[in-house]
């Protein structure tokens, strides 16, 4: 059993051959699938990872695409890797203060530049232009996009509306700490304030493996017959603790952590006895 993404993008500068990164969004970015058919409630970015996936194949093609402006891109956008995230990684205070104020992760910025997945326009009919040439043989419907991007602009002006995914942005800015660094405020797609527009193609990403090496509760691994290897234990998600272990196949990655650290105690406690 394999762990999938749906934010893929391609590396433009891969440290491994078809090393691809993915994308950590915030919630504000409006997703097409490959055909231009805004995905449905409650598939939004940063949501069910799983329940993305399953429709995104469903609908024939491998890729999908964000709709979003410079603003959401600045505030939203995270990407995985320790290579991708210096500030983290290295513990720099000062790269890190660097998220709050104007502009994009350097890291960020430099995918929108050098990305060949990503599409910078002024203006909306140049966007949707470049959407479609990209599309290939996909039959890229510009003018469905055009009426959602169009429809949630009118949205923006009502507080009381009914776009599910612009009031689930809206509470989400109730938490200070995303207010602050993790969702953008609600905005107009085409204000020129915001601007540029910016798409992005996406990519089913394949991270890792589920699992793998057989064990028992001691930690002891097993051989084809189910007799425990003299001497070899294991532990972690490579014993099947990550994503489909105790949690289920749906667990949140967070999760992992607990089943990681109870079986490498029993591992360790097993082992120590020999």
């Amino acid at each position: 059993r394999m762990w999938h993404y749906t934010e893929g993008i391609e590396n433009f500068a891969p440290v491994w051959d078809k090393h691809a990164i993915r994308i950590l969004p915030g919630p504000s970015s409006l997703w097409f699938d490959a055909t231009g058919k805004r995905l449905p409630v409650p598939l939004w970015p940063g949501f069910d990872t799983l329940g993305t996936l399953e429709h995104i194949m469903s609908t024939g093609y491998d890729y999908s695409w964000f709709v979003l402006t410079q603003k959401i891109i600045e505030k939203e956008f995270a990407l995985s890797g320790s290579e991708q995230n210096p500030d983290l990684t290295g513990k720099d205070l000062k790269l890190l203060a660097q998220r709050l104020g104007k502009g994009a992760p350097a890291p960020v910025e430099a995918f929108k530049e050098k990305g060949v997945d990503f599409i910078v326009r002024d203006t909306l009919d140049e966007l949707l232009e470049e959407m479609a040439a990209r599309s290939g043989y996909v039959p890229f419907d510009a003018q469905t996009v055009r009426a959602e991007v169009r429809a949630h602009d009118r949205a923006i002006t009502n507080d009381f509306g009914k776009d599910a995914q612009l009031n689930m942005v809206r509470q989400a800015r109730h938490y200070k700490g995303d207010k602050i660094i993790r969702v953008a405020s609600p905005h107009q797609f085409q204000d020129p304030s915001a601007g540029p527009l910016i798409a992005v193609k996406l990519n089913i990403l394949t991270r890792k493996s589920l699992g793998g090496i057989h064990t028992d509760l001691d930690g002891r691994v097993l051989d084809p017959s189910g007799a425990p290897i003299p001497g070899l234990y294991a532990a972690g998600e490579a014993t099947g603790f990550g994503g489909g272990g105790v949690h289920g196949y749906r667990a949140l990655e967070g999760t992992f952590l607990g089943g990681c650290l109870f079986s490498g105690r029993n591992a360790g406690r097993s082992s120590s006895t020999l």
